[in-house]
Parts: structure tokens; C-alpha cells; sequence
């Protein structure tokens, strides 16, 4: 009993973590440089509300760790630090050994929590990064109209909150200006783009008011990756466009680019290979500090450039991993450019490459805007590859459906279901079935994560939980911004139907007991499917139990607290002829197949909720 109940709290806490405090955590760190006033309490946020919640859930569930240690890239980092870490033993060893394995651990945990938030809150991903960019693009437009009305000539943009130099603020502004370019190629609604135009404008303003040039460099980079990875019309006018504003910036702002010339990026870079040469495999050390006068009369501390950064500190050797991590995460985004959010990350690593051309070197730092420009994308990269690659994420190309083609389809077909708007679900003249999601308003969970996809998603993963479902075969995108999912049915009859025809009370029982077992099956995998009731369950011919109209479902990390269970139960009792024969006629069958998978504390709750609603019914 005590087991089962340390059980049930670390599942809770578990659930708590992965659901809610690391979407905080990672929302606060894409967009708190923004409001915050300095950059320790940047760290200290990531740090309580994202590395250390992440550590806690690894400890409560070390399970979790088997898929993200068999990801290319997570081990190419692993690797990595531990280069690094290695690398202490012949650096100067002038500062304490233990404060120095701090900010890789917290690059690990950025890669593990990551994992954990794809895996378990995929559905947030989206409107979070959306509502990240919405914060970024408020402040910015602040920040530009105060510097419009203080502007002289040779002023820089710096920005307020917790950005204190140009440079800073260039990388924070360039890498939301290339999330919005994102956003605007691979949108499927005018609305969005009617957002995601001006926003991208916007950002784009606002890096060429830093001053700093190597931005522009990475967005022109990361504007010819997004044209090739989404390849369509819209590419076309990405190229010209790009073209456009390179000429108009030219134009514009040459002496500006002109007049500060290299800023002594040549001879930092020849010093700094120099330094490199004395130690070219192993490198100085991960501990090692690095000074640089070109000629200025005070040191740089870094060599402006990350790869001469990587081979300064640990050499060809740590070069190598470093390499490989980033290859893989842009060939791995190629694989998978179905998945719309890895378009958006490896357009940031490719944004990060870019401008780490010609700025930065600190290999492995406390969250800082470097972060910005390789280890936030790249961990993204990774959870979303492990996740694709598990089938938890859509993995089917979704095309698009003209009327036409709508019409040709429908053609004979038998109406199933149908509202005030047309035909729902239509039986095709090949008995696959055709399910048609009504377009809803553009800022809603179904704009960012669509019900015809959820459908497909859900679907697999439950298969996958050996829970029979409909075969997806094509997903669609309507001219009118709803959308479709064409599926081959199950073999089989609903429950309700079933039960409607037998007329053995025994044989009733015993089905229903089959049910309870096959709903406690459910709630100890963490399924909650709202509209679970009879009509919704599929007997198959085979005698198994199958799941249909699967848009409205979440697995949760654990199995279902019992506040889930009793809206499931308080949701089937609605339909007044499954409430008589499961909590009426039938409940001890029920309770008795429950009893089977779950623990009795569920089945005295489950009996609790049944008997209120009854009592309920009864008074009314």
C-alpha cells in the first residue's frame, strides 16, 4: 500500500512537471530577455522553472531517458561535453572543478526537458512558440518606437529589458524575425499571414537598427534554407523578395555596413588561429580563458566565430562531435520537413550558424542569447525527431482538397452524420469514410493543431498501445480552411449496437464486464477520451474492443487521477440508454471488470460517481 502510494504521488509530480511547469519554463525562456531587467534572473527562471523540474522528473521516471540517449544528436552532444568536461584535466585548473560541470548539465537538461515537453505536450507546442514570438514582437515594436523618437545619426538599437548591447539585441530580434518567416511559408490561412507579414517587418526593423551586420548574413541564410525545405509557390517570392530587400538594404544602409569596416574581425580571427595552433588536437581546455588584442589597446574575450571557439577551447577533437550534431540536425529536420515545427527549428539552427559565423566562441555557457543561435533549436531539433520518429507527431503529408476534388469524392457516397453546415462523415463507394472538421477561428487550438490531424496522431499512438483504430490514409486541407481525414473503418459494430441486440441478460453482463475491463485498460494508460460513451467503442469481429472519432482524445503521462475519470463517467452518463445498462442494470459487472486492471481506490471512486449520478437522476 505504501509502495502504491509513493507511486501515485511521483506520478503525479511527474505529470505536473511534464504538463505544466516545463511549457512555463520553456515559454519564459524564448521570450523573458524581453521584460526582465537583467540577465541573472533569466538563469534563474530557466534554472527553477525548466532545468531542475527536468532533473526531478528523470529521477522520478529513469525510463524516460531510453529514447533520448538513442538520438543522433543527443549523443553527439553527450559526447561533446564530455570532450569538454574531459578537457579539464589539462586546462589551467585555476577555478573550482565543480562549478565548471554546471552549465553542461544544464545544456543536457535543456536537450532532456525539451524531450519531455514534445513528448507529453506536443498539442502546446505550437500556440507557445506563437505566443513567445506575440511577446517578442509587443516589446519590439516598444523598443523601436522609443528609439524612433530618440533617434540621431549612429545611434544603435538596444532595446530595454534585459538587453544591454546591440549585439545582444540582434540575435533576440533576428531570431524571431526568422520564426515569423517561418510562420509566413508555412501558414495555410490568409489570416495568419495577415499577422505574420507585418510582424516579420517588424523584427527585421528592429535588426537593422542594432547596426550589426552578421544577422542580416544569417537571416539571408536562413531565408534561402526555408526556400528550398518548403519548395512551393511561396518560395519563388521568398527568393525575389529576398533579393528586393538585400538591394534595398544595400542602397539604404551601404555606409552604415561600409564605414565600420571589418570591425577587426580578420586580425581577431588570425590571432586566435594562432593560439589554436599551439594546441590543435586537444585544444587548451574547456576552463581555458582567452584574450585578444588586435590592436585596440584592450582584449576581446572571445574569438567571434564558434567554430574558432571550438577549436581554441577543446580542439579538432571536440570539433569533430560539434560538427556532426549540427549536420545531423539539419539533415534529420530534411527527412522530416513534413513536420511543420521542424522547419521552424532548423530555420533557428541555420539563423544560428549564420550568426555564429562572425560572432560569439563560448562553447558551453550559462542561458544567454548564444543559446539562441544553437543549443535552443538544436535540442528542439532532437525532441522533435525522437517524438517523429515514435510516431507521436504527424507524420503524413497533408494535401490539399479543392471543391472539386470534394465534390468528386462525395459523389455517391452515403451521409453518415450531418450538421447545419453539410454532410460531417461520408461512407465513400469504396467503404472508406471521409470526416470532414468545420474551419474554426484562426486563434483557437484547432488553427494551430487541427482535428483532422489529432485524429491521425491519436490514431497511430493508440495502435501503437495495441488499442485497435481506424487506418488514416490521407489527410486534407480545404480551400475554405477546414479540413478532412479519409480513413479505412474498422470491421465491426458499436457497442450500443451490440448490446441493443442481445437479448440474454447473462450475455449482456458478461460484455459489459469486458467493457469495464477495457475502460479501466484506458485510464491505466493515461487515455482520456472525452467523448468515450458506447457509440464510440467499436466491438470488433474478433471480439476486441476498437476506439472511433478520435480527435477529442490525450494520453497523459500517467494513468488518469481520479477528478479524469469521473468527467469520463459523468460524460457516458448522458446517453440514457448506456447509463441503464452500464450503471443500472449492469454495475456490478462493470465494477468487476474495472476491478481487474485498476486499483480499488479507482473502483470505490468509480462506484461513488455512478451512485451520485444516479441519486441525481432520481431527485430530478
Amino acid at each position: 500500500m505504501q509502495f502504491r502510494g509513493f507511486s501515485n504521488t511521483s506520478n503525479r509530480v511527474f505529470d505536473f512537471i511534464s504538463l505544466w511547469i516545463l511549457p512555463a519554463g520553456y515559454f519564459l525562456l524564448l521570450c523573458a530577455l524581453f521584460f526582465l531587467p537583467g540577465r541573472s534572473l533569466h538563469h534563474k527562471l530557466f534554472y527553477g522553472l525548466f532545468s531542475i523540474p527536468t532533473l526531478i522528473a528523470l529521477c522520478l521516471r529513469p525510463r524516460e531517458l531510453k529514447e533520448l540517449i538513442r538520438e543522433p544528436i543527443f549523443v553527439g552532444v553527450l559526447l561533446f561535453v564530455a570532450w569538454a568536461l574531459l578537457s579539464l584535466c589539462w586546462g589551467p585548473g585555476d577555478e573550482p572543478i565543480g562549478g565548471m560541470f554546471k552549465p553542461p548539465l544544464h545544456t543536457l537538461l535543456l536537450f532532456a526537458g525539451c524531450y519531455l515537453l514534445v513528448r507529453y505536450r506536443s498539442d502546446i507546442l505550437q500556440p507557445l512558440l506563437f505566443g513567445a514570438a506575440l511577446v517578442a514582437l509587443v516589446a519590439t515594436s516598444c523598443f523601436l518606437f522609443k528609439f524612433a523618437r530618440t533617434y540621431e545619426p549612429g545611434a544603435r538599437l538596444i532595446g530595454g529589458g534585459a538587453f544591454d548591447n546591440p549585439l545582444l539585441s540582434s540575435h533576440l530580434f533576428g531570431f524571431f524575425c526568422a520564426y515569423w518567416l517561418s510562420v509566413t511559408m508555412t501558414c495555410k490561412r490568409r489570416q495568419m499571414m495577415w499577422l505574420s507579414v507585418p510582424a516579420m517587418a517588424i523584427m527585421f526593423t528592429a535588426v537593422i537598427g542594432t547596426g550589426s551586420r552578421t544577422p542580416l548574413v544569417a537571416l539571408t541564410m536562413a531565408a534561402l534554407w526555408l526556400s528550398f525545405i518548403c519548395w512551393n509557390r511561396r518560395s519563388l517570392g521568398l527568393l525575389a523578395a529576398l533579393a528586393l530587400s538585400g538591394i534595398a538594404v544595400i542602397t539604404v544602409f551601404s555606409q552604415m555596413i561600409i564605414e565600420r569596416g571589418d570591425s577587426y574581425r580578420l586580425e581577431i580571427w588570425q590571432l586566435a588561429l594562432h593560439k589554436i595552433a599551439d594546441h590543435p588536437w586537444l585544444g587548451h581546455g574547456y576552463n581555458a580563458s582567452l584574450a585578444i588584442d588586435p590592436g585596440v589597446g584592450y582584449n576581446f574575450q572571445e574569438p567571434h566565430s564558434f567554430v574558432l571557439g571550438v577549436l581554441y577551447y577543446v580542439g579538432i577533437f571536440g570539433l569533430l562531435p560539434w560538427l556532426f550534431f549540427l549536420a545531423w540536425g539539419l539533415l534529420s529536420s530534411w527527412r522530416q520537413r513534413v513536420q511543420p515545427l521542424l522547419i521552424i527549428a532548423s530555420t533557428w539552427l541555420v539563423f544560428g550558424i549564420g550568426a555564429g559565423l562572425t560572432e560569439g566562441g563560448g562553447i558551453i555557457s550559462r542561458p544567454k542569447e548564444h543559446w539562441f543561435l544553437l543549443w535552443i533549436p538544436l535540442a528542439l531539433i532532437a525532441a522533435l525527431s525522437i517524438n517523429q520518429r515514435a510516431r507521436r507527431l504527424l507524420s503524413q503529408p497533408v494535401q490539399t482538397l479543392t471543391t472539386a476534388d470534394l465534390q468528386r469524392l462525395g459523389s455517391d457516397a452515403q451521409v453518415i452524420e450531418e450538421d447545419g453546415l453539410g454532410p460531417k462523415v461520408l461512407r465513400l463507394t469504396d467503404g472508406t469514410f471521409l470526416k470532414l472538421f468545420r474551419r474554426r477561428r484562426w486563434y483557437t487550438s484547432g488553427s494551430f493543431n487541427p482535428y483532422s490531424e489529432r485524429f491521425a496522431v491519436n490514431s497511430e499512438q493508440l495502435r501503437q498501445m495495441g488499442i485497435p483504430t481506424p487506418q488514416v490514409l490521407n489527410l486534407y486541407r480545404l480551400s475554405d480552411g477546414s479540413s478532412a481525414v479519409h480513413y479505412a473503418p474498422l470491421a465491426g459494430h458499436t457497442l450500443r449496437q451490440v448490446l441493443q441486440g442481445i437479448t440474454a441478460p447473462a450475455v449482456r453482463q458478461a460484455l459489459v464486464e469486458r467493457f469495464g475491463k477495457f475502460m479501466a485498460q484506458l485510464h491505466e494508460q493515461g487515455v482520456y477520451f472525452r467523448s468515450l460513451h458506447l457509440g464510440n467503442v467499436l466491438v470488433l469481429e474478433d471480439g476486441e474492443f476498437g476506439l472511433i472519432d478520435l480527435a477529442d482524445l490525450r494520453i497523459y503521462p500517467s494513468a488518469l487521477n481520479l477528478s479524469l475519470r469521473q468527467r469520463n463517467l459523468r460524460h457516458m452518463q448522458r446517453y440514457t440508454v448506456d447509463k441503464r445498462w452500464l450503471f443500472e442494470e449492469h454495475l456490478d459487472a462493470l465494477l468487476q471488470g474495472y476491478a481487474v486492471t485498476a486499483s480499488k481506490s479507482a473502483v470505490d471512486n468509480l462506484h461513488r460517481q455512478v451512485l451520485a449520478g444516479n441519486t441525481a437522476a432520481q431527485v430530478h
